[in-house]
């Protein structure tokens, strides 16, 4: 599988439960901090709902 390294780009200031829950869940805390995960089913989901906080590249 491919792996991705994901960095939180924006602020969870005014988002919602599930936004927050998922950015906890990826790993990330504070922003510009990165992590590297390999990228399956689930991993896209949570991506998909985080987009537009994120920034997704592939290693």
């Amino acid at each position: 599988m491919a792996k991705v390294k994901i960095t939180l780009k924006r602020s969870l200031i005014g988002q919602g439960h599930k936004s927050r829950e998922t950015i906890k869940s990826l790993g990330l805390k504070k922003i510009n901090s990165s992590v590297e995960r390999e990228l399956d089913n689930s991993l896209e989901g949570m991506l998909n709902v985080v987009k537009h906080l994120v920034i997704i590249e592939k290693v």
